[in-house]
């Protein structure tokens, strides 16, 4: 189950690109996020963020599982 963290990345290494991979999503998605707090956002545009950067994570996933080489995220 959870340790209780919902903010900590399972490959420290990926935290960085994970982060910018999130402001990235943010910014396609319309979303003004910033670094640091951001109460002032919905948790519809929160979760939008969150729920698009799987779908593209997915994505990419699937592409590499094909074997077509092409991610379409930059991670």
């Amino acid at each position: 189950m959870s340790n209780g963290s919902g903010n900590t990345t399972a490959v420290p290494e990926a935290k960085g690109a994970m982060d910018r991979f999130k402001f990235e999503v943010a910014s396609e998605l319309g979303v003004p996020l910033s670094d640091g707090y951001n109460g002032n956002l919905t948790s519809k545009q929160n979760g939008s963020v969150g729920g698009y950067m799987v779908k593209k994570m997915i994505e990419a996933q699937e592409r590499q599982m094909a074997g077509t080489g092409t991610t379409g995220a930059s991670m």
